[in-house]
């Protein structure tokens, strides 16, 4: 369950990283932050699926 917490919150981190660079018109900045935001995105719906639905690993 940690690696969910932290892939979430590198999801919202990066979901203000894109915000911000496109208020300023920064699209280099705008690709990559939403390039992030896609993959660890994926990455943590796919991660709390996992956890909730009793697969993964146990923790050790």
């Amino acid at each position: 369950m940690g690696l969910a917490i932290i892939f979430a919150i590198v999801t919202i981190l990066a979901a203000l990283g894109l915000l911000r660079s496109l208020k300023i018109k920064n699209m280099l900045g705008s690709g990559f932050a939403f390039l992030t935001l896609a993959v660890f995105g994926w990455f943590t719906v796919m991660t709390f699926i996992d956890v909730f639905t009793g697969g993964g690993s146990s923790g050790h």
